[in-house]
């Protein structure tokens, strides 16, 4: 079971990137998908959810109206696309899966499985 994330890079503020996580050994359909942060000296914060159900979303108010998660279950891939780049949001981007969604999505503790990261630098 592993879990990568990737499409980081460096890009001015204002601009866009689109994040993807892909998996090899099960179904991303099957699980809630968090995408997750961590800036330099900060504690990882969760960023974005996306049920196994019905497709709802979550986002935490840092990014919402900015931050669109998304499924592709026939390339078993959930993507983030990230628009109106801002500095703050220069961190290492992570990819998790669990299986229970609930009110507490954005903390580590829900998730069992974790992609390494990839790095998204905002700056002009």
């Amino acid at each position: 079971v592993q879990l990568q994330a990737f499409g980081g890079g460096l890009v001015q503020p204002g601009g866009s990137l689109r994040l993807s996580c892909a998996a090899s050994g099960f179904t991303l359909e099957h699980y809630i998908i968090g995408w997750f942060r961590q800036a330099p000296g900060r504690e990882r914060e969760g960023v974005s959810c996306i049920s196994r159900s019905d497709g709802s979303t979550y986002y935490v108010d840092s990014v919402r109206g900015r931050f669109t998660i998304s499924r592709d279950n026939a390339k078993n891939t959930v993507s983030l696309q990230m628009d109106s780049l801002k500095p703050e949001d220069t961190a290492v981007y992570y990819c998790a899966a669990g299986l229970y969604l609930s009110s507490t999505w954005y903390r580590r503790g829900a998730y069992s499985y974790w992609g390494q990261g990839t790095l998204v630098t905002v700056s002009s």
